[in-house]
């Protein structure tokens, strides 16, 4: 890891999410903050649009979301004026099944294209387009063996530098920041690349430093 980065993470280990927000903003011209409407997701979303009410929200759709996650979804683009910007795979999923059937298991060898398809190609598109400054993700310590071995602030190797103002905070922490806020909570969430909740989905471990 740079040591600039591992030197800042000892600094913003003890500081609380929106001082650490408001620490990586400053610098900012271009920042993002991704999304996929999963449990938890409406807390940085609100402490981000909190400090930066029109920061670019990028939701890179895999069309295999729960209908309860699509109508969470809305309420907080609607709730929260989101500056939403939608990405979503090249090809309709009833085109996918077509030639591929339903959603592949982890153990099947075509998971890792429906992967590249629904996930990787949107996200990698929206990088391209959009080319920010700044990625802000709600990665969080204790999700998967990946999350466990970074910190609030990591790097790509591109050199993007990604932060993660709640990544020392547990369920129970978050719960308080929701009720605080007063913000809904929908657990009926579905992601068709990762299955296990344990597993790493690829979007955040691909060219990733360590």
């Amino acid at each position: 890891m740079n040591k600039n980065i591992s030197n800042h993470n000892d600094e913003l280990r003890d500081k609380k999410p929106i001082e650490i927000i408001k620490w990586a903003l400053e610098e900012s011209k271009n920042p993002i903050l991704t999304t996929n409407f999963r449990p938890y997701e409406a807390a940085i979303i609100h402490l981000c649009t909190t400090v930066m009410p029109d920061i670019k929200v990028v939701w890179c759709d895999s069309g295999y979301n729960t209908k309860a996650t699509y109508i969470y979804a809305d309420k907080i683009i609607s709730n929260l004026n989101l500056n939403l910007k939608l990405y979503v795979p090249s090809q309709t999923s009833a085109h996918r099944e077509v030639f591929m059937g339903t959603v592949p298991g982890i153990e099947d060898p075509r998971h890792e294209e429906f992967t590249e398809q629904v996930k990787l190609e949107p996200f990698n598109r929206a990088m391209e387009e959009i080319k920010p400054d700044l990625w802000i993700t709600n990665l969080r310590k204790g999700q998967t063996d990946f999350r466990n071995k970074i910190d609030i602030l990591t790097e790509t190797n591109q050199g993007l530098l990604k932060v993660s103002p709640f990544y020392y905070w547990s369920d129970s922490d978050l719960d308080v920041y929701m009720r605080e806020h007063s913000l809904d909570n929908e657990f009926d969430y579905f992601d068709p690349t990762k299955v296990d909740e344990k597993r790493e989905c690829g979007l955040h471990n691909q060219g990733e430093k360590s």
